[in-house]
């Protein structure tokens, strides 16, 4: 029964973060959406895990740039562009709005304001020059590691912080509840595998910018919201995502 449980929740979060198909015995409830976060940073390990899928694959018949460049398209496919969207919307509130209420209003508009066309251009343009930056023997496991880690980020503003957003048709309401100690070493649980397979110097400087830019983030929502809302989580994902690559090429003087 426990198993059957965990396996909804596991499947929901899926559902939830991916356009992936689930089982039809799956239930859908807030509560079980809520649980459904401790295994955020498990569903960034199957994206990851597509995305390497992809890139090995299409590395066999093209330039490795190429295969780059299909495996970000199969993992924003595979996610339905859920966290790049979330980083737009997040940056043209930040850039448009002068306080809580204006900037939680346009972060809610369908449109995409010039400052979200900028954040997303260059997240996606910076992650690619990363990736290709990488090692090519170094790069499905640094996909992975990053899918998973940057989601674990995320799942630390659930935890630590307030959900900001009163209305009941925002995104991340049922997930507004926070994560319990227990719930969060289930999380951690899933980012541990994923980063063993990167050599240990490249994945603390990756680890440690990773949660410069989650601290850096979670100021600035606190400061200006008070808390967060879904978009907050889908760009900390991708920031936290980009400065873990960049810590893997970091290169220090000797």
């Amino acid at each position: 029964m426990m198993l059957r449980r965990e396996l909804a929740y596991f499947f929901g979060a899926i559902r939830f973060f991916t356009r992936l198909p689930v089982p039809a015995w799956v239930g859908h409830s807030a509560e079980a959406l809520n649980h459904s976060a401790r295994y955020f940073p498990a569903v960034g390990l199957l994206v990851g895990a597509i995305g390497a899928l992809v890139y090995l694959a299409a590395g066999q018949v093209w330039p490795s740039s190429v295969a780059i460049l299909l495996s970000m398209a199969a993992t924003i496919y595979a996610t339905g562009a859920f966290h790049e969207d979330g980083l737009s919307d997040t940056v043209d509130g930040l850039g448009g709005g002068w306080d809580k209420l204006r900037i939680l209003e346009i972060m809610k508009d369908s449109r995409v304001g010039s400052y979200g066309v900028i954040a997303m251009a260059l997240a996606l343009l910076g992650k690619f020059i990363l990736l290709d930056s990488l090692a090519p023997a170094l790069l499905p496991a640094a996909l992975i590691a990053g899918h998973a880690l940057s989601r674990f980020c995320s799942t630390l503003l659930l935890a630590c912080m307030d959900y900001v957003r009163e209305d009941l048709l925002a995104k991340a309401k049922p997930l507004a509840t926070g994560l319990s100690g227990g719930e969060m070493l289930t999380a951690a649980a899933f980012v541990l595998p994923a980063l063993a397979f990167l050599p240990l110097q490249k994945l603390l400087v990756g680890c440690l910018l990773a949660a410069l830019v989650t601290l850096w983030l979670a100021a600035k929502f606190k400061r200006w919201l008070g808390g967060y809302t879904g978009d907050c989580l889908g760009a900390t994902q991708q920031l936290s995502e980009i400065a873990f690559y960049l810590g893997l090429l970091a290169a220090w003087p000797t």
